[in-house]
């Protein structure tokens, strides 16, 4: 693959990973964390040659999203394939039959959500009595979406003298829990955190009107290169998609209420440079891969520092610069201000009178291009809609819509996982980013 140069987190990392020690790594996404553990993953196994009996698998990595552990598994499984090694994804919003089969088949290594995981082992499809390595990356997102106790669950069945490694954006409180149960003395390192690239990213506010976000919106997405744009909401992400491909912006959107075959196509038209903006909420923030956005637009601000960094960090990745902008009404103000302060960025603030505003040239250089929107993909059927008890903060109209409780705030105390169905029904709850929307007036 042309790669012969170790990332700061691969070159800190490996020489005790290599050795079988339990590491505890904390680097930014797109920092090289996936090869940091899969190389030492699939160089131990290969080592030890043990055979893989049916159902249980010798290695097991464990990640937040499904998106995340099909990247993943896209990185690790050539280097398994050429250590004769088999490997198997496993997460909820598709039929469990394949992965049943495929962990009967002696896969080694297994790349999977924590809800669907669970599932699996208390059908008696899969034993982790074989584990040797077990891998946890973006901990601190599963932290986030609140896995941790199933997390714990699937570590105390592993056995207790297996490695262990966890990789983190941040390493805090709720991360000290799992290292303190789980990892014995690790071994610490941290390299690019999430605040490493924020060198190479010029940040920007655009105060606006709430009637000029969508024409602000359709003139930044129709420059060149690639764009993602971030809202608070899956309902806000659906509605702003709408609007860009209807403006002739080819957009997708990327979101909890989507299929899982809709989402993969989504990134696949977008990876491809079929559609040049994405539209996403903060599922997409946190261990997505995409090479060379340009700019990060921050349709809603996001309500804490931490997903600012995140989403920020889609861009200005590998050393290349990059451009975030953040969209600000009169009513944000106040919430801009004390969001870039905690983040730590410098921002430039500059008042937006319309599309033809020449700082909008500025942030976003290059002819504008409405070459047509594209169709978009209809919800999942296996995740039924219910009204959102508040309107999208996007709404198409670009006015401000009446403010209501966020959709899903009775729903806390119920584990949540990546499928659509209820977990009942072995498959986990999609995680929504309406927690996002409680605060944007």
């Amino acid at each position: 693959m042309s790669i012969t140069e170790p990332t700061p987190i691969q070159a800190a990392t490996l020489p005790d990973s290599l050795a079988g020690r339990d590491v505890l790594g904390r680097g930014r996404t797109g920092s090289g964390k996936t090869y940091a553990f899969s190389l030492p993953l699939v160089a131990r196994l290969q080592a030890t040659r043990r055979r893989t009996k049916p159902g249980s698998p010798r290695a097991l990595v464990l990640a937040p999203t499904r998106e995340l552990a099909t990247q993943i598994e896209g990185a690790l499984k050539p280097l398994a394939t050429a250590a004769g090694l088999r490997t198997q994804t496993i997460f909820g919003g598709v039929g469990q039959n394949p992965q049943v089969r495929g962990l009967k088949s002696g896969a080694d290594i297994v790349i999977a959500c924590p809800g669907r995981l669970e599932d699996l082992i208390g059908q008696g499809h899969c034993h982790l009595g074989d584990i040797e390595i077990t891998v946890l990356d973006e901990a601190d997102h599963m932290a986030d979406l609140g896995f941790l106790p199933v997390v714990r669950r699937i570590l105390a069945r592993t056995p207790t003298g297996g490695q262990r490694m966890l990789f983190s954006a941040t390493l805090d409180k709720a991360i000290d829990v799992l290292v303190r149960q789980f990892l014995n003395q690790p071994k610490t390192h941290q390299a690019d955190s999430a605040q490493a690239t924020i060198a190479t990213m010029s940040h920007h506010v655009l105060h606006v009107r709430r009637e000029l976000r969508i024409p602000v919106l359709v003139d930044l997405t129709s420059a060149p290169g690639r764009k993602v744009v971030f809202t608070r909401t899956k309902h806000g992400a659906k509605a702003l998609a709408r609007q860009l491909n209807r403006s002739g912006v080819p957009t997708v959107d990327l979101h909890g209420n989507l299929s899982q075959g809709a989402r993969t196509r989504n990134m696949e038209a977008f990876h491809s440079g079929r559609a040049t903006t994405l539209v996403a909420t903060d599922v997409a923030a946190r261990g997505i891969h995409v090479d060379d956005v340009a700019l990060v637009v921050h349709a809603d601000p996001p309500s804490e520092h931490k997903a600012y960094l995140h989403r920020s960090g889609r861009t200005a990745r590998a050393g290349a610069e990059g451009t975030v902008v953040t969209l600000m009404t009169d009513e944000q103000v106040r919430e801009v201000r004390a969001l870039t302060r905690a983040a730590g960025v410098q921002v430039t603030t500059t008042k937006v009178d319309g599309p033809a505003d020449a700082v909008l040239r500025r942030l976003a250089p290059g002819t504008r291009s409405l070459p047509g929107g594209l169709e978009q993909e209809t919800p999942t059927q296996s995740a039924p809609r219910r009204k959102p008890r508040r309107a999208p903060v996007l709404a198409e109209s670009g006015r401000p819509q009446r403010q209501g409780r966020p959709a899903g705030g009775g729903n806390r105390g119920r584990r949540r996982g990546q499928g659509g169905a209820a977990p009942k029904s072995g498959q986990s709850r999609p995680h929504s980013a309406a927690s996002f929307s409680s605060r944007a007036r």
